[in-house]
């Protein structure tokens, strides 16, 4: 156990976090702008990772839907852990949506693959990729409704997911391998080529996105809130993950895989859907960071754990 820690300490979490702390200081001294650079990801490196991937990633019919069912089901458990804990704290409604994005959704996809690949190999990546859709879906569709039932409206939701150029990276792979067919060797290899480039930009990203949360001090409510998100998605997630995982009877490296993605720090997007509709932002935002820095730490065990 303490062997496997150390190894994912200097094995993946090292390689992860210079990228991270170049992010952070280009962000620092050379006010580095995050936005250009979230489009490029966006709309260019996770579409060309998710097809590449997907094209070439031995996942099975059952993994499919082990990981769709794991995905629901966690997020029900921890939607309902949230609500409860914002109801005995007796929290305003802001917090008690805020407090459900930071409890629901994880970054997965910025941090998640990057460090799947890492201390999984190619297999890991392979089964994270269903996840990562799937994530991708329910953050655009239940996050909106979580930040916002009063103006929720299931049309903009769908739209908002069919806006994602991964989606249709998606469909596109998952069309081809049901033919059995294949992108030409020349398109290949560039699809692969940019997605190799996926991991460094997105890790950077993060960095710059730490350095840029802003850490005001909060009211009394709202740093009960903070403190409740971080209990549930630092020491109570991994639990509920695990007992998600028991009643699937999921087993191998894609229990390793979906308990890894579950237990990861809240997602960079759990923010923007907060400012966007008002789910007290501020704390949302104090989460993302520390729930970010406490995972350099913690992760090394977790993997350790699951290894």
């Amino acid at each position: 156990m303490i062997q496997n820690v150390f190894s994912t300490l200097f094995g993946v979490i090292v390689p992860l976090s210079i990228p991270v702390i170049i992010g952070a200081l280009l962000a620092r001294y050379k006010n580095l702008e995050t936005r250009a650079l979230l489009t490029v990801s966006l709309y260019y490196l996770s579409p060309a990772l998710i097809l590449d991937t997907l094209l070439k990633a031995q996942v099975s019919h059952n993994d499919i839907y082990m990981t769709l069912a794991f995905s629901i089901l966690d997020l029900i458990l921890l939607w309902a852990v949230a609500n409860g804990i914002g109801r005995l704290l007796r929290l305003p409604t802001p917090e008690v949506s805020g407090l459900t994005l930071v409890s629901s959704f994880t970054n997965s996809v910025n941090y998640g693959l990057p460090l799947v690949l890492l201390a999984f190999g190619k297999l890991g990546l392979d089964k994270a990729s269903v996840y990562v859709i799937s994530q991708m879906v329910i953050v655009n569709t239940i996050g909106v409704y979580f930040a916002a039932r009063s103006q929720f409206s299931v049309k903009n939701a769908i739209k908002s997911v069919f806006s994602l150029p991964s989606i249709y990276a998606a469909i596109l792979a998952l069309v081809l391998r049901s033919f059995d067919l294949h992108l030409p060797s020349g398109v290949a290899k560039g699809v692969a080529m940019i997605a190799n480039a996926y991991s460094p930009i997105v890790l950077a990203i993060l960095g710059a996105q730490m350095v840029s949360v802003k850490v005001a001090k909060l009211d009394p409510k709202v740093q009960l809130s903070f403190w409740a998100g971080m209990f549930v998605r630092m020491l109570l997630s991994p639990f509920v993950a695990l007992l998600c995982l028991s009643i699937l009877h999921v087993k191998g490296i894609l229990h390793s895989v979906l308990f890894i993605l579950a237990c990861m720090p809240v997602a960079v997007n759990a923010v923007i859907l907060a400012e966007k509709f008002n789910a007290s932002p501020k704390f949302v935002s104090k989460c993302i960071l520390w729930t970010t820095l406490i995972s350099f730490i913690a992760l090394p065990f977790m993997i350790g754990f699951v290894k």
